[in-house]
């Protein structure tokens, strides 16, 4: 199996050093994720591959699952290596139905925390995100009740770092007049740019941004142009829509999701492409 070089080089998650690539956790889930992963046996590998490669940054939740994606984690990694840092979110849990109604009551957040605790193997974890708004996006509310929970669970020594996901830039501004945030992780990506300001202000203040959906989601990115450069470049258009996220900004940390160790190797070789100055001016098209 050839090697493979992470692209992006590395960031600061407070005193946790990161590859700018990661990854994310939610497909190893079932489908819609809910349930049990249709294969285990894959579950276990791409995870094992993902540290193998160098990733020392996995993004999961307890309501992925609910549960069984966290059980998933520990099973295939556990003992962690002192390398590897995992990042949850709080805030929101899992209904019959496959919704994601909020759970931002203080009880609830402290057993959140418990729970992600408990079912990963930890003493402390190093990242957690309050979610918030809903499935639909984010939501204008104060966030000062369930932060400042979460304010007190960090000086308990339950949590070493904060972030908020879902969030508008003035929730985020809410959170920092609070306490200090490493991360924000918001959907972003070629086709929707709407927090290209707040991604700017946040790189000046070295504070991560995490794009959620970076392809798309559950719909793939679908343009004339991102296929156009792809083709220039004899590449793929995921590969391309990568790639641009890390050459977007420096504090961009990618977490793309997958199941498969071939297509998370895909990834990590289509996130090294070089765009040139066309290539990303053509791409900007596509957002604005």
């Amino acid at each position: 199996m050839s090697s493979l070089s992470l692209p992006g080089g590395t960031w600061k998650l407070g005193d946790l050093t990161v590859p700018r690539f990661g990854y994310g956790a939610m497909q190893l889930a079932g489908p819609w994720v809910m349930g049990p992963p249709a294969d285990h046996a894959g579950a276990l590998a791409v995870l094992r591959e993902a540290v193998e490669l160098g990733i020392t940054h996995i993004d999961t939740a307890d309501a992925y699952g609910p549960r069984f994606t966290n059980e998933i984690i520990r099973e295939a990694l556990h003992p962690y290596p002192e390398s590897l840092h995992i990042a949850t979110k709080v805030g929101a849990v899992r209904d019959e139905q496959g919704g994601w109604p909020p759970a931002r009551r203080p009880d609830q957040l402290r057993r959140a925390v418990e729970e992600n605790l408990q079912v990963l193997g930890l003493e402390t974890l190093d990242l957690v995100n309050l979610r918030l708004g809903n499935a639909e996006g984010p939501q204008p509310e104060s966030l000062a009740e369930a932060f400042e929970t979460l304010v007190d669970l960090q000086r308990q020594g339950l949590i070493r770092h904060l972030g908020v996901s879902n969030a508008t830039p003035e929730q985020v501004a809410e959170a920092q007049s609070i306490a200090p945030i490493v991360s924000v992780q918001n959907m972003y990506n070629l086709a929707h740019r709407h927090d290209d300001e707040l991604i700017d202000r946040l790189a000046a203040e070295n504070i991560a941004y995490v794009p959620f959906f970076p392809l798309g989601g559950f719909s793939p990115l679908q343009s004339d142009a991102l296929e156009n450069v792809a083709a220039r470049l004899q590449s793929t258009p995921m590969a391309v829509a990568l790639a641009w996220l890390l050459q977007r900004s420096p504090n961009i940390l990618l977490i793309p999701g997958t199941s498969s160790v071939a297509h998370l190797r895909e990834n990590i070789a289509g996130a090294g492409i070089t765009l040139s100055g066309k290539d990303v001016a053509e791409l900007d098209q596509i957002g604005r």
